[in-house]
């Protein structure tokens, strides 16, 4: 099992920055790729970004290449996602995942945590 706990969501004006953060606990070996999603009501969970367990590899979303940074700290468990030049179409719970490989598909990531609200005024 592993546990995610999402944390630094809050309120911005465009063209603002956040930075989200994700630690993880338990059996955090079993689970190495983490992802972030973002839902809004209505819509589906849709990928933001993933980092393989090395950093590695990194995948973006094209809505977000160029101003999201996805990272991680091993050391910590925790995995990051800085946003720059957030736009009100970014407002959305963002969510991350853990999962065995890194893909940009939701299912294939085993552990979620609770989410955390990003709000972005115009």
């Amino acid at each position: 099992q592993v546990q995610l706990v999402e944390s630094g969501g809050g309120l911005v004006q465009a063209g603002g920055s956040l930075r989200i953060s994700c630690s993880a606990s338990g059996r955090t070996s079993s689970s190495p790729a983490m992802g972030w999603f973002r839902q809004v009501p209505g819509k589906e969970r849709e990928f933001v970004a993933a980092i393989s367990w090395r950093s590695i590899f990194t995948y973006y979303a094209d809505s977000v290449k160029g101003r999201f940074t996805i990272s991680r700290d091993n050391a910590k468990n925790t995995v990051y996602l800085q946003m720059n030049g957030l736009k009100p179409e970014d407002t959305a719970v963002y969510y991350c995942g853990a999962g065995r490989t890194i893909v940009r598909a939701s299912v294939g990531y085993d552990y979620w945590g609770q989410g955390t609200q990003v709000t972005v005024s115009s």
